[in-house]
Order: structure tokens, then C-alpha cells, then sequence
């Protein structure tokens, strides 16, 4: 099995860790990564398994190190359906954290805001999310060690973890929302009409990943955090449009409030 090869491929380069904690950084955040200690970083195009990534701002390595007496292990990049890759695919690097140790993982990336109220630049906590990308990661490689094949996902993000998250951000002064995460496939922006439909049907923000790996993790039995930054208003909402790198500069302002979030909730692990 792959994510076997992978996790014993891994575990000999870091002997001395043992990550509980799974971190995904998103796009635009190079500056949010907590800072570690002893660390260790493995491209992943040295990992057994891994595929390379091909968005711009995605890096592609993990690292491994401490921070607030937690080992952790860093997704520095992830990888989407819309690079063309199949869905249990995007599943695998969450089920190889999870043969390392991980219980916990908190999963960064940047949204477009479907809401004036949420505005570029805000930050959201991910309460829920709705899975429109027309397949699921768990389809295809099931085995009794990645979990229940027909998982529970009424609770898709931890509560009690979720909600340190906002209250750390509140209180130093951050603007942030509690909201719903609507997946597409991309990579494709929205129409102004799919917009509004994404709207009626529960959706505060969107965006192109996070929902495979959550449902990889929940699966796997691990607690979710979701921190999104808003990057754009999504079509529709307002007159203003971003690129891509926009998107990557307003990354470098928001990226220090989401490394402060991330550190102050791994004491809270």
C-alpha cells in the first residue's frame, strides 16, 4: 500500500518525532507557518507516493518540527481536483499523516467571500461546510484502516477547538467570521448566477479544496479545525477583481494573524 510505504519512508527520516498535530498551509500564506523548532524538511517529490504540486504559492514540502511542546508535521502546499488529479489521491497525504500520528489537523486556505459583511482580507472559522465539487475523496483504495467507509460527517469541524480558534483571533483585535465553506471543482472562478445559487442553497465563502482532505480526516476519526482568509469577493458581490497575485500579496498581510491563531491553538491541542 502507498500510504504505508510513505508513512514507513517517513518515520525513518524523523526517528526522533512524533507528530499528533497535521497542518495545511493554503495559498498566499508562506508567512503563516508556526515557528519551529528541530526542523525537518522533505520535499515531496522525495516521498514515495507523493505527487507534485502546480499552483503557484504552493511550495510542496513537508516539514516536521515542534512548536508549543507539540510535534507537528506542515503541509507546506496541497494538492486540488482541478489539477486534474483523482480524489482518493488528494486523500492520501492526510491518511499518511495519520499512520505518522496525527489526531488533529488544521487546514488553512484562501476563500472568496459570497457575503458584503466578509470583506478581503477577514478571516473565517469554518463551521460547516457543503461539498459541490461533484465526487468525494474517500471513492476507490478503501481499507479498515482509513476508518468507517460511510463516515459520520454531521460534525465535520471540531467545536471546542474551533471556537479557541475565534476567540483568539477576537481578542487580538482580528476581524473574523464563523461561516460555511461551499467546495467547487474549479478551477474556473464562479459565475455571478452560480454565485447567488451558492448562496440560497448555505454557503458564506468558496473556494476549490479543504472539503476532500476534512472528509479524509474525519474519516480517519481526526478533530478538524477550518481557518480561512478571504482573498477576493466572489462574482457578483462587488465590482472589484483580483488576480492571482493579488491574491498572493493580500496573503503576505493576512499570514502573521493566522501563524498567531495556528500557535495559540496548538497550545490549546
Amino acid at each position: 500500500m502507498k500510504v504505508k510505504k510513505a508513512a514507513v519512508y517517513l518515520r525513518k527520516k524523523i526517528s526522533t518525532q512524533k507528530p499528533a498535530v497535521g497542518v495545511i498551509m493554503g495559498s498566499g500564506l508562506t508567512d503563516s507557518m508556526p515557528s519551529l523548532r528541530d526542523k525537518i524538511t522533505l520535499p515531496y517529490e522525495k516521498i514515495p507516493g507523493f505527487m507534485k504540486t502546480t499552483v503557484e504559492g504552493h511550495k510542496g514540502e513537508l516539514i516536521f518540527g515542534r512548536c508549543r511542546r507539540q510535534d507537528l508535521v506542515i503541509m507546506r502546499g496541497r494538492f486540488h481536483y482541478y489539477e486534474g488529479m483523482p480524489m482518493n489521491c488528494i486523500a492520501m497525504p492526510i491518511r499518511i499523516l495519520s499512520f505518522l500520528g496525527v489526531k488533529t489537523l488544521i487546514v488553512t486556505a484562501a476563500v472568496g467571500s459570497m457575503k458584503k459583511k466578509i470583506k478581503p482580507g477577514d478571516l473565517m472559522i469554518l463551521t460547516d461546510h457543503i461539498n459541490f465539487m461533484g465526487s468525494n475523496s474517500l471513492i476507490g483504495n478503501y481499507s479498515k484502516e482509513f476508518g468507517e467507509m460511510f463516515p459520520d460527517m454531521s460534525k465535520p469541524y471540531d467545536r471546542r477547538l474551533s471556537d479557541f480558534a475565534f476567540k483568539t483571533a477576537r481578542r487580538n483585535s482580528f476581524r473574523i467570521h464563523r461561516g460555511v465553506y461551499f467546495a467547487v471543482s474549479g478551477p474556473s472562478y464562479e459565475t455571478s448566477a452560480e454565485v447567488k445559487a451558492y448562496r440560497m442553497l448555505g454557503g458564506d465563502v468558496v473556494g476549490m479544496s479543504v472539503v476532500p482532505e476534512v472528509t479524509a480526516a474525519r474519516q480517519l476519526g481526526m478533530k478538524v479545525v477550518g481557518i480561512c482568509w478571504v482573498s477576493n469577493f466572489a462574482s457578483g458581490i462587488s465590482p472589484e477583481t483580483l488576480e492571482h497575485k493579488e491574491v498572493l500579496e493580500l496573503g503576505k498581510i493576512v499570514s502573521p494573524k493566522i501563524k498567531m491563531i495556528i500557535e495559540e491553538t496548538l497550545a490549546e491541542v
